[in-house]
């Protein structure tokens, strides 16, 4: 009896480490929305072969408009891949517009396996 007595204690123990720890894990998952200024650039070009800039505008506008993924990239050098929201897709969809351009894109941070990307929920030229 008293051996079984321990021995749910040490299971109910665990179940409540094993609850606090995906707790926390969630707690650090929960979803950041924030405000990034940086230029929309097209993802294959700059990360093929650094393109970027008013040089650039005109063949990141084409690649944007025929499907090639967008970003930004910060004054700092930080490179965000951009998605498409699927509740409401107009402001990624305002982006190819806006190629070369120095913008302030507004969703939810993510990040996976060193992939940083914004979900966007809008977008408005940067000031």
């Amino acid at each position: 009896m008293k051996r079984l007595l321990i021995a749910l204690a040490v299971v109910a123990l665990s179940l409540v480490a094993v609850n606090a720890m995906a707790a926390g894990q969630a707690a650090k998952a929960a979803p950041k929305t924030a405000t990034v200024k940086g230029e929309l650039v097209d993802m294959g070009c700059y990360l093929g072969h650094g393109a970027h800039g008013a040089d650039h505008k005109g063949c990141a506008t084409k690649c944007l408009a025929g499907g090639m993924p967008a970003g930004l990239l910060t004054p700092a050098g930080k490179l965000y891949l951009l998605t498409l929201n699927h509740d409401n897709p107009d402001p990624y969809n305002k982006l190819k517009d806006m190629a070369a351009e120095m913008v302030s894109v507004t969703g939810t941070l993510m990040e996976r396996n060193g992939v940083m990307a914004i979900d966007v929920s809008d977008v408005k030229p940067a000031k």
